[in-house]
């Protein structure tokens, strides 16, 4: 019997250290993990947002060139060329390198899981109005340098040429929260299922003119964890911790299975959405959703074939995407059905 009682002693203080632990790390982490729970304006001025910094009407979304992107055939790397090494770049989920073509134009390079869905998501964003970088991928490339690996299919974002990042921005506290491009943005990062939305992946750039002035524009990027689903883990669900994955990547079987919308009740719209910021997704409505959808409705098939085609995406699973990205747009337009256009 008193064997019996030391081995359930043994047993409680060796856990007791781990039980410990825990929980100081869960009191030292989640005052920085805190999840605020809806945007709120901010402005340096008090005066009215100017919108153009984050959104621009797409006059032109119809002929928009969605195979080369906002840079163009002009700007695209050179698949031929010898890349020199800059430096390794292991600060995210994928691992990347700043790069240095013959002509001294720097790129951050990304491989791995994230480099398609990124190309596509910045493609479609850029497609409907927001400010994007230029992007592109190539499945081969030449690295020079010290490094040993021979790097796979890399997504390639230009970070030189008259612009360059000032500061980060949050998604809770911008100049922007109010607006409807604001709001629109959220639903189509919803639509692309795009769940990582750190404030660290949101760039204010400077963009220098001809004149020699220069203006700033608001840029979502690193769109890597993209088209795939939000399966964010219940157990975690009141300790978001920032570092920990919300779903998962560039997985087209799980991008068929989550729809964009469970139910609308008035103008309030539940979507079909598990990840950490159910704060921002709540104040969205049904002119939001709506709004949204018919800019993307405007993407023709040949537009949308390019974005899967810029990303190297074999036939057959561009169709799978495609076919259920128009399916998420259909059931927000099917909202405006009683709407007069």
């Amino acid at each position: 019997m008193q064997h019996c009682r030391a081995m359930r002693f043994e047993r409680r203080s060796a856990a007791a250290p781990t039980h410990l632990f825990l929980i100081v790390t869960i009191t030292v982490l989640a005052p920085a993990c805190v999840v605020r729970k809806a945007p709120r304006t901010s402005t340096q001025s008090g005066a009215p947002a100017d919108v153009a910094q984050l959104w621009v009407q797409p006059r032109n979304l119809e002929t928009r060139d969605l195979f080369h992107g906002p840079g163009g055939a002009a700007l695209a790397p050179d698949p031929s060329v010898p890349y020199e090494l800059v430096a390794i770049d292991d600060s995210g989920f994928s691992p990347g390198y700043d790069v240095r073509d013959p002509r001294g134009a720097e790129w951050s390079v990304k491989v791995g899981i994230e480099a398609q869905p990124e190309v596509v998501a910045s493609r479609v964003l850029w497609a409907i109005g927001y400010h994007q970088p230029a992007t592109y991928l190539l499945t081969s490339w030449q690295l020079t340098g010290k490094q040993v690996e021979t790097p796979g299919a890399g997504r390639f974002r230009l970070e030189s040429g008259g612009h360059k990042v000032i500061a980060d921005w949050s998604w809770y506290e911008n100049p922007f929260a109010s607006t409807q491009p604001f709001k629109g943005l959220l639903v189509a990062n919803l639509i692309l299922n795009n769940w990582d939305w750190k404030t660290s992946n949101n760039k204010v750039y400077a963009l220098a003119g001809d004149d020699g002035t220069s203006r700033r524009v608001f840029v979502v990027r690193d769109l890597g964890a993209s088209l795939g689903k939000t399966t964010f883990p219940q157990f975690l669900k009141w300790t978001p911790l920032r570092g920990m994955g919300q779903g998962s990547r560039n997985d087209v079987a799980g991008f068929e299975e989550q729809a964009l919308i469970k139910k609308v009740e008035g103008e309030q719209v539940t979507f079909d959405y598990r990840g950490i910021h159910n704060g921002l997704v709540d104040t969205l409505t049904v002119d939001d959703v709506v709004w949204t959808c018919r800019l993307m409705a405007r993407i023709s098939d040949r537009q949308w074939r390019d974005a899967f085609r810029a990303a190297r995406y074999a036939d057959a699973e561009q169709q799978r995407f495609i076919r259920k990205l128009k399916s998420k747009i259909d059931e927000g337009l099917a909202l405006a059905s009683a709407d007069p256009l």
